[in-house]
């Protein structure tokens, strides 16, 4: 049956809509006014909204246009008065799909209704197909509704048809991958393999046999010919993962096989002609790396034709309730049981996620686990998410002992606290402790040396 919004400051008028419509089998919620409801439509999937217009904190119209700016709004019906007749004729302008005058006939609102619950159909055959596309694109992972993630997946539909080469940059856990899987997806190519590497999980001293291959013999373990990743991906995608962690000898060759597209086995003579779409992704500053001599700058700039930047979640965090759901969803295997309570949404959208969408994919799963048999997640549930408060400018609560103190001592154990809050990621850390990231290098060698 349709899930109904009712979104109204005054109880009464609520709880009047809420008995006429559930007596007709409707599931209906209810919301004070239009912030309330507007967090509500982020965390679940109605199939119509029923608001009054004038409200406290954020009123109906505003609320109309919060929704008309989302991907696949949801149909909206107005309550007003005789006196507020024109605003709704205006927000029906807006898009609003219809509006009620008080005082109102039941029979009226259950008409209404049901003619609304049509157009919501539609709308949602529309979704469906949305999804599909991206189903067939490879982007059905890839939830997002914020500003910064919309404009990075303009930039990856724009770049997916061609054959440029792409730079794709953010922290640990952001989707990387999963952003180099969509544009292949996307792309010509998508019927041809895809291939991942993970540049620093490979020994430096098989870096090239890993992407280039070797012939038989042509070092202690050879015992047969082996084709490499560059091989492997012809025809595809060759998507290299932290590309930063290359030595400058593994850069040398990477790059003249980039500039001549051919590749020579470790212990071979023999020119191989190889035709790849080449994706890179890194957590580093590359440019900082070239400035300081640890990367190749004419491989950087063969490489950074086409830049990505994936924002953190903490800067995209209208989409962290869309995630957590989706996460529910898909541990449910497309079912959606389990519901957060108000408290659990409030944790998930205050935490800083210094290990982006992989530490909240990790925190919806143990939350689910804990939660088993409830049905519901809560903020006591999410209290391992919970930490310290981190000290508010200008605070003064801390004086220096009287037999004083060792700084070095200090600095260690706040360096690996930041490490240990944000789960080894230097960046994140950096950020964390108001650094930047060089300065927090020099802090961490600091303490590995007085270590």
């Amino acid at each position: 049956m349709a899930r109904i919004l009712i979104v109204d400051d005054e109880e009464r008028m609520r709880h009047l809509l809420s008995i006429m419509l559930s007596r007709r089998g409707y599931h209906v919620d209810q919301a004070g006014d239009g912030m309330e409801a507007l967090e509500m439509i982020r965390a679940t999937p109605f199939d119509m909204i029923i608001t009054d217009i004038k409200m406290p904190r954020m009123d109906g119209i505003e609320l109309l246009k919060k929704i008309m700016k989302m991907e696949i709004p949801y149909p909206v019906i107005f309550i007003t008065a005789f006196a507020t007749v024109e605003s709704a004729v205006e927000a029906m302008r807006q898009g609003a799909a219809d509006y009620i005058i008080k005082p109102f006939e039941e029979a009226r609102i259950l008409l209404t209704v049901e003619r609304t619950l049509g157009l919501s159909r539609i709308m949602a055959e529309n979704r469906d197909l949305k999804r599909e596309i991206r189903k067939t694109a490879g982007g059905e992972d890839i939830v997002y509704a914020s500003e910064k993630m919309t404009t990075v997946m303009d930039l990856a539909a724009m770049v997916a048809g061609t054959d440029a080469a792409v730079m794709i940059s953010g922290e640990s856990g952001t989707g990387k991958e999963l952003l180099s899987r969509y544009i292949h997806n996307a792309s010509p190519r998508c019927k041809e393999r895809f291939v991942p590497v993970n540049c620093a999980a490979i020994s430096p001293n098989l870096v090239e046999s890993e992407l280039f291959g070797h012939e038989k013999g042509s070092f202690t373990g050879a015992v047969q010919k082996s084709l490499g990743k560059f091989e492997y991906a012809d025809k595809g995608t060759l998507f290299l993962d932290e590309l930063g962690d290359l030595s400058l000898e593994a850069q040398a060759r990477l790059l003249r096989a980039l500039q001549e597209k051919k590749i020579q086995r470790v212990g071979g003579n023999e020119e191989i002609p190889v035709d790849i779409r080449f994706i890179c992704a890194t957590n580093q500053s590359l440019s900082e790396n070239v400035k300081k001599g640890r990367f190749r700058e004419d491989l950087f700039f063969r490489i950074n034709v086409f830049p990505i930047q994936l924002p953190p979640l903490r800067e995209r965090v209208d989409d962290v309730i869309l995630l957590a759901r989706h996460f529910v969803r898909r541990l449910e295997g497309g079912l959606d049981k389990t519901q957060f309570s108000n408290g659990a949404l409030r944790v998930l959208k205050e935490h800083t996620w210094p290990g982006n969408v992989r530490e909240l994919a990790n925190a919806i799963e143990r939350a689910m686990i804990l939660a088993r048999g409830t049905g519901k997640i809560t903020s006591e549930i999410l209290s391992f998410l919970k930490t310290s408060q981190p000290l508010r400018a200008g605070h003064a609560g801390f004086r220096l002992p009287p037999e004083g103190i060792s700084l070095e001592e200090i600095e260690k154990d706040i360096v690996r606290q930041a490490l240990e809050t944000c789960r080894d990621n230097q960046t994140a850390a950096a950020r964390f402790l108001g650094l930047t990231r060089a300065k927090f290098r020099v802090l961490l060698n600091q303490a590995k040396k007085n270590g």
